[in-house]
């Protein structure tokens, strides 16, 4: 495994190159452990194109043990002091003369530190997005990775679906799909568990509340399963009791929408197009107005990663890439329905990675 970890930090180097950095300090958790295997919650990683050591990892002594075990070709530095101003002194000791950094990974008060253990050298200049673009193509051992996650998810969310009975509260099947993910060997949920019924279905992001199940009302769930460090997502909707013909029109349109998106994504179309796809069928039922977020997202070792499949996006999908299909309609004090599933572009096809049904199901 360490290979594959080098092999990423090869890839990277390549980028500084192009960028006429000579290092990239790294900040968030999700990216050096990208690079690195490094799990623990603080530190800094510091990838140099050609200085020694050509990867340093910044960390205090509650993670030098682990560092040491985790990584392997990784300098470990114990800082001294505070975290940012020991990384701006160890930058300051020659990490050659521009050190690229991500701002949207870094805090204004991290910011000033690093620049006053710096002092006058080196120069800062900011270089977002060098991981995050290596991190949307996944590796095939990656992808083997999701589809488990993406097995656990199906089975947890058959499961809860069996928990809808009226009388039942949103926070207990919220509270039994976590416990079930981490019965089947899953970390813990990708995000907090999103379960919503009746009128509160209407909320894209609702929290679990202690609202009881009634009859004749629409059912929203939307988990994932974080499984060997990376995520699925699958949201699917239900209506417990007799829906009406209205409802069951909401339904279909939803499905199509998904259907199309998914139909759409390939390797060399844009997301915009991805997005467009579902916003169109949505029009033809007069709904496009109640769809009221974009239609995915990529997905990996966070929920939400790059590409982001959205209007006006002019991001082409390649090989690696995995993205949610998500198209919904949210109808205030009614109800919503949300249908989601992963997608992995391959070369010249792309593979749903989750598989629950999508038919229209009554409880």
């Amino acid at each position: 495994m360490n290979q594959v970890f080098a092999n990423r930090r090869r890839a990277l180097r390549a980028g500084l190159a192009s960028e006429k950095l000579d290092s990239l300090l790294v900040t968030h958790p999700a990216d050096w452990y990208y690079l690195t295997g490094f799990t623990g919650d603080s530190g800094a990683l510091v990838i140099s194109r050609d200085h020694e050591p050509r990867a340093a990892l910044i960390t205090d002594g509650r993670f030098l043990s682990q560092a040491a075990e985790e990584t392997g070709g990784v300098k470990i530095v114990k800082q001294a002091g505070a975290l940012y101003p020991s990384v701006g002194k160890f930058l300051h000791e020659g990490r050659g003369r521009r050190v690229g950094f991500d701002a949207s990974q870094l805090t204004v008060a991290q910011h000033g530190e690093l620049l006053r253990g710096m002092g006058e050298r080196p120069a800062l200049r900011a270089a977002p997005g060098l991981v995050a673009r290596l991190r949307m193509r996944k590796e095939t051992s990656e992808l083997a990775a999701m589809r488990r996650a993406a097995l656990v998810a199906d089975q947890v969310m058959a499961l809860a679906a069996s928990m809808l009975k009226p009388g039942v509260r949103e926070f207990e099947v919220a509270a039994e799909i976590e416990y079930q993910m981490k019965k089947r060997g899953a970390s813990g949920p990708a995000f907090e568990t999103i379960v919503a019924f009746g009128p509160r279905a209407a909320l894209p992001h609702a929290r679990a509340t202690a609202k009881r199940l009634r009859k004749n009302e629409l059912v929203v769930l939307d988990l994932g399963a974080i499984l060997a460090h990376y995520c699925s997502d699958i949201t699917r909707t239900y209506f417990v009791g007799r829906a009406s013909l209205r409802v069951r029109g909401w339904y279909k349109a939803v499905v199509e929408a998904q259907g199309a998106a998914i139909a759409a994504v390939r390797d060399g179309v844009s997301c915009g197009d991805v997005d467009a796809a579902a916003r169109n069928v949505l029009a033809r039922y007069k709904l496009d107005r109640y769809f009221v977020h974009s239609t995915g997202h990529g997905l990996g070792l966070e929920v939400h990663e790059d590409p982001r499949v959205a209007k006006g996006q002019s991001r082409l999908l390649e090989p690696g890439n995995v993205i949610t299909i998500e198209p919904g309609v949210y109808l205030p004090e009614i109800g919503g329905i949300r249908i989601e599933d992963d997608v992995a572009v391959h070369a010249n096809r792309s593979e749903v990675l989750t598989r629950v049904s999508r038919d229209f199901t009554e409880l």
